[in-house]
């Protein structure tokens, strides 16, 4: 049975915060999109934000605005709240958002020590004090060249310089706030964010590590939040009750000695609302982006920062929002739980921006979920747009509804393979009337996204979603079924949609075709109990198979506890291949005591994952004990050992020198050699209308590439 709305009865209960009242407690977190211009913003802006508000978002809050633009921006794709000049842009987007049923909440920010645009001009950055330590960049080693150049590019390759601001700095930063706030109003807004998190300036002040001054604004909690609370002042003072005031705090920072605790921003939250404030918004900051990152601002862990919410609304009257990869469910309990007034949604409205509508028709299993991947805030990182692993849509707003136009001519529409860009097909073309056939010669849906769950939990809501809705819109899916030439010119397709995922080979050193070396579709087969075994041991095929009846292997989650305890692995694996699948496997089987050696045939580990989430694999994957070795050729693969040959690499890229090397190995997983291949697709050309290959099948780049690739195929057929 269905969820009924009562299911989320707080989410969608209304809420007031000031003179501010919401339609429900569902609140878009701040996300920067990059598509103003010179500071202004442009239609693009409008429409993505319009289309959250259609979605039943109670509130928006835009991204980063900035109050002295350009000094103090970190790009010139943020917009402005410095001059009148972008009023009309402020008001577009509040027209657009009230015409769409929400409100809209303008987040003003002075950036401080990443204001990269006065970099770029020649400023230097304003900070509270000056700078004593800099980051630990060592993650950047699994950084392409192209990426290190694009993030270079941002600031013209120019180093930063500092400058610990003044007492006027300081009063004039100040009247900026105020200012802007007087163009928000004037925009015809609701309400304003002040960013005191993050590291931004208003942020470093709060913070030990950072504040080191000896005046009135270091030193005490006092005086260390004074200048956000001169802000607020001000602002208030500007735009009196007409908009709400809401303050941005880092419930915890992560990372480094000194760091602001809970206990401190709690102490700040309660001088925030004694200058003015209307509500605080409860985020959480990893100090260092290039190892933090997935600690906050955009952690990793559901429902991160509900608990430091709860803390700080236990300390003062007004309400609290809390933010930090907030499910549905997760924001709900919190509500419910007293943790928390509001809940801010940040990644899953991108995914999703009908969220909010689906929740109150009663059909949350419709709402597509984010996954987690960091595609979207990789872009951040060199200033572009971001796009959505799930969402192709995102960015660009008028692709979606070509997902929902009926096709003039419903065809018979046959789909090669059930994993993600099948699924993905078989979903928007029966959504525009065709009549869809999936064939898939395994026993389950998912193909290589139900395998990927076991290492990446995330996945797994993303295939109940796509089993969910294919099933709703009567696609005709027959598993155990193998797809062959004649096989499918008999169902008399119209158009063929080849699905197949990519191809994977043994490797061709000696030694690679033992019965312990296996490839991810022998894995497979040993883990599910479904699919070619032959030749394996027998107690991993008994494994398998027992697995299968008692239907111990039927989820992931399952496999996942099930091995914490009961692996039939050997103590010693090698992983040969330390891109996103090899080092997520590495870390699987560390996490489960096994000794685990990673062999790379490059420099960067974890490609093509996003670059705060392959920053944290790597790292989790050392402190599981992986041992990782980069730049290696296998050359034998004997019954116990893998040998191969290590280049050691200098800064410069120079090999320096070749080491001879061998790692034990009881099992041998071949996580490379990963090609795309549709030889089917060659045969069925000369006997269907119209054939289309989707996936990685055509190209590998795994649920991006899947969903991305699908889209266009399926909006065109």
């Amino acid at each position: 049975m269905a969820p009924t709305t009562n299911s989320y009865s707080h989410l969608l209960a209304p809420g007031k915060i000031g003179p501010m009242t919401l339609s429900n407690r569902v609140v878009m977190s701040a996300m920067d999109m990059n598509l103003s211009t010179d500071g202004v913003i442009e239609p693009g802006d409008v429409d993505h934000f319009v289309a959250r508000a259609a979605g039943g978002t109670g509130m928006i809050i835009t991204g980063c605005c900035s109050v002295g633009y350009p000094a103090g921006s970190t790009s010139t794709k943020e917009p402005g709240l410095s001059s009148d000049h972008f009023i009309p842009g402020l008001k577009a987007l509040a027209d657009g958002v009230h015409a769409a049923g929400s409100k809209l909440c303008v987040q003003m920010v002075h950036h401080g020590k990443v204001a990269r645009i006065d970099t770029i001009q020649d400023r230097p950055l304003q900070v509270v004090s000056e700078p004593r330590d800099q980051y630990d960049l060592s993650a950047l080693a699994d950084n392409t060249p192209d990426e290190l150049a694009k993030m270079a590019a941002v600031t013209g390759g120019k180093a930063p310089s500092y400058h610990a601001v003044t007492l006027d700095d300081i009063a004039e930063i100040t009247a900026q706030f105020a200012d802007a706030a007087r163009r928000v109003r004037d925009a015809g807004a609701d309400a304003v964010e002040i960013h005191c998190a993050h590291g931004y300036l208003l942020s470093g002040f709060l913070t030990r590590t950072d504040n080191r001054r000896t005046d009135q604004y270091g030193g005490s909690m006092e005086n260390r939040a004074r200048f956000a609370c001169e802000v607020i002042t001000a602002v208030r003072n500007v735009v009196g009750n007409d908009l709400a005031i809401l303050v941005r705090v880092s419930g915890s920072e992560y990372g480094e000695e000194g760091c602001l605790t809970t206990p401190e921003a709690t102490m700040a939250a309660k001088l925030f609302e004694a200058a003015g404030a209307d509500a605080i918004d409860v985020t959480g900051w990893g100090r260092n982006p290039f190892s933090n990152f997935t600690d906050g601002p955009l952690p990793d862990k559901i429902g991160a920062f509900v608990d430091t919410a709860a803390a700080v609304k236990a300390a003062v009257t007004i309400p609290v929002m809390t933010v930090g990869r907030v499910l549905p469910e997760v924001g709900e309990r919190a509500l419910a739980e007293g943790k928390a007034d509001f809940v801010a949604m940040g990644r899953q409205l991108l995914a999703d921006p009908d969220l909010v509508n689906k929740l109150a028709a009663g059909t949350p299993e419709r709402v597509r979920p984010c996954i987690n991947c960091y595609v979207c805030v990789q872009e951040n990182f060199w200033d572009d747009t971001p796009i959505c692993a799930v969402n192709p849509a995102l960015g660009d707003e008028d692709k979606t509804p070509l997902t929902r136009v009926r096709a003039a001519v419903s065809k018979h529409v046959v789909v090669v393979g059930a994993g993600p860009a099948g699924l993905e097909t078989a979903r928007v073309a029966a959504q525009r009337g065709h009549r869809v056939t999936v064939l898939d010669k395994v026993d389950r849906l998912g193909g290589t996204l139900w395998f990927s769950s076991l290492t990446t939990p995330a996945n797994y809501p993303l295939l109940e979603w796509l089993s969910g809705e294919t099933a709703r819109l009567g696609v005709d899916i027959r598993l155990n079924t193998e797809a062959t030439a004649s096989s499918i010119t008999a169902l008399k397709p119209d158009a063929v949609v080849i699905a197949t995922g990519a191809v994977r080979d043994r490797p061709t050193v000696p030694g690679g075709d033992l019965s312990h070396v296996h490839t991810g579709d022998t894995m497979r087969a040993l883990m599910t109990g479904v699919g070619d075994t032959s030749g394996q041991a027998w107690y991993l095929r008994a494994a398998g198979r027992l697995g299968k009846l008692t239907g111990l292997t039927k989820t992931p989650a399952r496999i996942a506890k099930l091995t914490r305890t009961i692996l039939p692995v050997g103590r010693n694996v090698v992983v040969i291949g330390g891109s996103l699948v090899g080092l997520e496997l590495a870390e699987f089987l560390g996490e489960r005591g096994r000794h685990v050696t990673l062999l790379h045939d490059g420099q960067q580990l974890g490609l093509p994952m996003a670059l705060p989430r392959r920053w944290t694999a790597v790292r989790h994957a050392k402190e599981a004990g992986v041992t990782i070795h980069r730049n290696t050729r296998v050359t034998r693969i004997t019954r116990d050992t893998v040998d191969f040959e290590m280049d050691v690499v200098d800064r410069r890229g120079t090999v320096t020198e070749t080491k001879t090397m061998s790692a034990p190995a009881a099992m041998v997983i071949m996580a490379s050699g990963v090609s795309a291949a549709a030889p089917l697709a060659d045969q069925l050309r000369p006997l269907v209308p119209e054939v289309h290959v989707v996936g990685d099948a055509g190209a590998v780049d795994y649920i991006q590439g899947a969903i991305h690739t699908a889209w266009p195929v399926a909006s065109a057929l």
